[in-house]
């Protein structure tokens, strides 16, 4: 991938090395849990699935008890990333594209794309919607409008997951900030009030699997889109992401961290329905191919 085509964003915050407690949100997996067991996290899940409750909010909770040191940092006093980080260097050149892309896409419906900050942090991290650890895996917080990564998920979806490449990389940043554009287009909200009304929230074909695969589907437009204006995929770029999306699937990590694959308490979708929906965007680069709340089959 020829990332550096892409414009710097100047929306990215450096908050590596800060101490600043706990953050949770939508993200990207539900993820390892440093700190708590697999069978903590496999209750978690199920606490969450009888109440309703969004188990990476318990997470979140719970891990922001464990490690509450400090009071959160105050953002407006933090610095952009050093000029000298390449790895913050990409993030901010995604993040840049997406912005570009976005608001284009924004412009032409008659509408103003507003970009979320990136915070970057390192262990642990305070955002308006609770505390979270790296062990969540990036997020995005609808309340702050925020993405949160910890850049040490790279490693572990190298290491742990088999999907290596930077637009694998990409395709992370971009499922988040397809987070924010759910928000900007109302469905963050319809979400929150369904789950007040009491509907069905986890599980396979839930609201939340729904949202998840539409963000899914969404990274595909913008890479699409990105694509058209910058030609910056190389042979083996859309096969990364595919990879990733493949990797990160409920049923996969389930059968890897349990040994046992549990529908009814999926969060994000199959690994099939993950790689579905980021090609059903990528394919035509339209919004309206992302409908996964109107679909009948995800």
């Amino acid at each position: 991938m020829l990332w550096k085509k892409g414009r710097r964003s100047d929306n990215v915050v450096d908050a590596r090395g800060d101490d600043v407690g706990s953050g949770g949100g939508g993200g990207m997996r539900f993820g390892g849990g440093k700190g708590l067991s697999l069978t903590a996290i496999i209750l978690i899940v199920g606490i969450g699935w009888i109440t309703s409750q969004d188990p990476l909010q318990i997470l979140g909770q719970l891990v922001g008890q464990m490690d509450q040191t400090s009071a959160p940092a105050t953002t407006q006093t933090r610095q952009a990333p050093p000029a000298n980080d390449e790895q913050a260097e990409f993030v901010a050149r995604i993040l840049g594209d997406t912005e570009d892309t976005w608001g284009q896409i924004f412009q032409q419906a008659g509408r103003q794309y507003s970009a979320p900050k990136l915070m970057l942090f390192s262990g642990r991290v305070n955002s308006g919607c609770g505390g979270a650890s790296s062990a969540t895996g990036p997020f995005y917080c609808p309340a702050d409008q925020r993405v949160y990564l910890d850049m040490s998920f790279f490693k572990d979806m190298s290491q742990r997951f088999g999907a290596a490449g930077d637009f694998a990389q990409a395709y992370v940043i971009a499922h988040e900030v397809g987070h924010h554009v759910q928000t900007l287009l109302g469905v963050s909200a319809k979400i929150q009030a369904a789950r007040q009304q009491g509907q069905r929230m986890e599980g396979d074909g839930g609201l939340l699997v729904r949202q998840e695969l539409q963000a899914d589907c969404l990274a595909g437009v913008w890479a699409n889109n990105a694509q058209k204006r910058l030609n910056w995929l190389e042979p083996g770029d859309i096969e990364e992401a595919l990879n990733a999306a493949n990797a990160i699937g409920d049923d996969r990590l389930q059968q890897q961290g349990q040994g046992r694959v549990v529908p009814d308490s999926f969060t994000h979708g199959t690994s099939a329905q993950r790689v579905r929906w980021f090609k059903a965007g990528f394919a035509q680069g339209q919004v309206g191919q992302c409908d996964t709340f109107a679909a009948k089959s995800l």
